[in-house]
C-alpha cells in the first residue's frame, strides 16, 4: 500500500516517517505519572501487548521528574504530555523525554513557546504539535462558522509555521475530532499540504464498544489513504485494548504481519457448543503464540471444515460431544470437546517442529 511521504523522525529508537517505516502503535497511560511504580507496571503491561510508543500526561513538576526513574524500568519511548505550563515541558524534556506534546496555543506568549523550542533543539528531543477539534481559537470558529475540518487544519498549521519560524522543524503533527467524517477530511487536507509525520487518532472515541467501533472506521479510512504514521485507539477502559484494537486494524489493512489471526463463524441453529466462549478462549491462548497464521474456529461440523478452508488451522465442534481438528478444510482427528482447546495449542506449538 503507498504511504505518504514525511520527513523522517526519530524518538527514542522508534523512527518514523520517511514513508517506509512501520506504523508505529501508540498508547497513553492513565496512571498517576507522579506514581512511579504503577505507571511503570502499566507501561511494562502495554509493552507486552505490543505497543511501542508511550505518552504520559505531565501536570506538575514532580512528574515531570518521575520520567528519569520510569524511563529506567522501561523499554519503549516515552512522550510527555503538557498542556499548559511550558516549565513542565521544559523540565521533562530534561528529564529523558524522548518526545513532548503541546499545543502552542495553550502554552502562552510566544516567549514561553521559544524558551519550550530552544530546550527541544538543545536535546534533539521532537515537538508533537497537538491540535483538536475543541480547542479551535475563536477567530477560527468565526471564520468557518463552528468547528470544521477547514479550521482544524488552519489551526495546526499556524502553529507549525510558528514552530519553523523559531527554527526547529523537528515535528510530528496530530490533529484530532471525535467527529469521524471531519477527522478524515482533516486529516485528508493536512496531508497535501504537512510534510511532517502525522499521529493519527479519533480523540474521545468513547467506551471500549463504541469507541473501537468509531476507531475502527476512522484508522481505517485514513491509514488506507496512506495517511498517518503513528496511531492511537482513544478508549475510555484498560489501556491494552487500545493496543489490541490498532494491531489488529494495521493487520486488516495489509499494514502489519505476524500474530494468529483469529477467524470464527457467526452463531446460528445449527450450533451446540459454546461457540462464544471458544472463540474467546482461541483469541486468548493465540496471544502469545509467535505465529503469522489464521485459526478457524467454527461451530459445527457440517460446514466447518468447508468454511476453515482458507484458514491454516481450525477447530469445529458440536456433534456427540466430539470436535474435529481441521487442516488448509481436511479433517485431520476426532477429539473429545473438553479436549479441542489443549489439541488446538499443542498443535500451534509445534507447528514448525
Amino acid at each position: 500500500m503507498y504511504r505518504n511521504q514525511t520527513k523522517e523522525v526519530r524518538i527514542g529508537d522508534v523512527v518514523i516517517g520517511g514513508g517506509d517505516h512501520p506504523i508505529a502503535i501508540q498508547s497513553m497511560t492513565n496512571t498517576r505519572t507522579e506514581d512511579v511504580e504503577a505507571t511503570v507496571e502499566q507501561i511494562l503491561r502495554l509493552e507486552k501487548a505490543g505497543c511501542e510508543i508511550i505518552r504520559c500526561t505531565v501536570p506538575t513538576m514532580e512528574a515531570a521528574k518521575a520520567i528519569k526513574e520510569i524511563k529506567k524500568q522501561i523499554h519503549i519511548p516515552l512522550v510527555a504530555d503538557i498542556h499548559f505550563d511550558y516549565k513542565m515541558a521544559i523540565a521533562a524534556i530534561e528529564n529523558g523525554a524522548d518526545k513532548i506534546r503541546i499545543n502552542p496555543g495553550n502554552i502562552g506568549a510566544k516567549e514561553r513557546v521559544q524558551a519550550v523550542v530552544d530546550k527541544a533543539k538543545e536535546y534533539n528531543v521532537p515537538i508533537r504539535v497537538g491540535v483538536n477539534s475543541g480547542s479551535l481559537e475563536k477567530h477560527l470558529l468565526e471564520k468557518y462558522g463552528g468547528v470544521t475540518a477547514e479550521g482544524i487544519v488552519e489551526s495546526a498549521l499556524d502553529k507549525v509555521h510558528l514552530i519553523e519560524s523559531m527554527g526547529y522543524d523537528n515535528l510530528v503533527v496530530s490533529i484530532k475530532s471525535s467527529d469521524v467524517l471531519m477527522c478524515v477530511k482533516a486529516h485528508e487536507l493536512i496531508a497535501k499540504e504537512c510534510p511532517y509525520p502525522l499521529h493519527v487518532g479519533i480523540t474521545e472515541s468513547g467506551t471500549v464498544y463504541s469507541g473501537n467501533v468509531k476507531s475502527s472506521v476512522g484508522l481505517g479510512i485514513i491509514l488506507h489513504e496512506g495517511i498517518g504514521n503513528t496511531i492511537r485507539v482513544s478508549l475510555t477502559g484498560d489501556p491494552v485494548e487500545e493496543i489490541r484494537t490498532a494491531k489488529l486494524i494495521l493487520k486488516t489493512l495489509g499494514l502489519r504481519k505476524g500474530g494468529i489471526e483469529v477467524v470464527s463463524c457467526p452463531t446460528c441453529g445449527r450450533t451446540r457448543i459454546d461457540l462464544i466462549k471458544l472463540a474467546n478462549q482461541v483469541e486468548e491462548m493465540v496471544a502469545d503464540i509467535p505465529l503469522d497464521i489464521k485459526v478457524a474456529v467454527m461451530g459445527c461440523v457440517v460446514n466447518g471444515p468447508g468454511e476453515a478452508k482458507e484458514a491454516d488451522i481450525g477447530i469445529a465442534g458440536g456433534i456427540g460431544g466430539e470436535g474435529l481438528l481441521i487442516k488448509k478444510g481436511e479433517i485431520i482427528k476426532k477429539v473429545k470437546e473438553e479436549e479441542l482447546l489443549d489439541t488446538l495449542r499443542q498443535e500451534l506449538l509445534n507447528w514448525n517442529k
